[in-house]
């Protein structure tokens, strides 16, 4: 009863309760109006030139011995895909590649240049290549890679989802364009051993390919794309399949193919049969051979020293022009004098 009263009351009068909010500044309110303590340093001529010359003091080393890394790789690049045309194809490559019955095998010869530390790595490299197309990169069912016929829905898969009829396991553009070119090397006619194991991400072996989904009717239909898979290795073994389903970002990509474990000395020949299988020519690609070591920093490149050096010497250059500056126009730091409308002032 008395709270009835009390809001019989309240309306009556005319009056409303209202919450009351406090006016100090919270932390969020000094945050949103931008008044929390921060550190505004004043940049002196001083402390730029010197804040630019220490990044160029450091870029600098880091830029040689990151070059000095790179150009300690030794790296043999040979492109194959012209001169394995046979004479009488040279100016029909398409229809070699797609005749069946023409013998694909190919031999080339490589020098090595240095001596080269195991282990060696093998990398085949395709140019104007686009794997990153849309329609190639979405034509796949991960779902699939992991339970096989198990899951239905391969719509994604499109054109290679369906083979007479079945479905195809793995499905899709990327894996029905597997590459298929091999390669044999020979060094003092004896074939040298290559390692195709733990050539994929382990991640990927891991959990994203199933340990117990088989290839299912692949390469079964009338226009054969690349490799075929071994029906009686699961997916998670198949590892040149695992490296070729990471599409690359880049119409020029290296993937891996294997690991020689043996020294090579310079001015060593290694015979290389290939077998000229897959292809590049009706879309102008390039296929290379690449056997590279490896540094402490990856592969061979270039770019990251370059990179650093360029951008160390300019900070170097930008120092020095800004102590020339100083020296030749000082500055009384703080002086409102040297304001822009205050010059026009003093000058009128």
């Amino acid at each position: 009863m008395e709270m009835e009263a009390g809001s019989a009351s309240g309306s009556g009068g005319g009056s409303q309760s209202r919450p009351s909010f406090s006016r100090r500044p919270s932390a969020f309110h000094k945050f949103t109006q931008q008044n929390l303590p921060s550190c505004k340093p004043a940049l002196t001529p001083g402390s730029v030139i010197a804040i630019f010359l220490l990044m160029g003091i450091v870029f600098v080393p880091v830029g040689l011995v990151t070059l000095r890394v790179s150009q300690s790789v030794v790296e043999i690049v040979e492109r194959y895909d012209v001169e394995c045309i046979p004479k009488e194809y040279k100016n029909n490559r398409v229809a070699y590649i797609r005749d069946s019955s023409i013998s694909k095998n190919c031999s080339r010869i490589l020098k090595v240049p240095k001596h080269m530390k195991a282990p060696i790595y093998i990398y085949y490299q395709l140019d104007n290549y686009y794997q990153n197309h849309r329609r190639y990169v979405k034509s796949r069912s991960d779902r699939q890679l992991q339970e096989g016929l198990k899951y239905k829905d391969i719509s994604s898969c499109k054109p290679e989802e369906y083979s007479n009829g079945l479905p195809i396991v793995p499905c899709g553009l990327i894996a029905w364009s597997l590459f298929n070119d091999t390669f044999t090397f020979i060094h003092e006619s004896v074939e040298l051993n290559v390692n195709r194991k733990n050539i994929a991400w382990q991640s990927d072996r891991d959990h994203k390919f199933g340990k117990d989904v088989y290839p299912f009717n692949f390469q079964n239909g009338t226009l054969v794309g690349g490799k075929k898979l071994d029906p009686s290795i699961p997916l998670s073994e198949q590892e040149d399949l695992i490296v070729w389903m990471r599409t690359a970002a880049l119409p020029s990509f290296r993937k891996l193919y294997g690991r020689i474990e043996v020294d090579l000395d310079a001015d060593d020949l290694i015979n290389v049969d290939i077998v000229n299988n897959y292809d590049t020519y009706s879309f102008g690609g390039k296929k290379k051979l690449v056997l590279t070591t490896s540094g402490w920093l990856g592969s061979k490149n270039d770019f990251l020293g370059i990179a650093y050096m360029v951008t160390g010497f300019s900070c170097i250059f930008i120092a020095i022009s800004f102590a020339l500056l100083h020296v030749k126009y000082p500055r009384p730091f703080r002086d409102p004098a040297y304001l822009s409308w205050n010059r026009k002032t003093n000058e009128s």
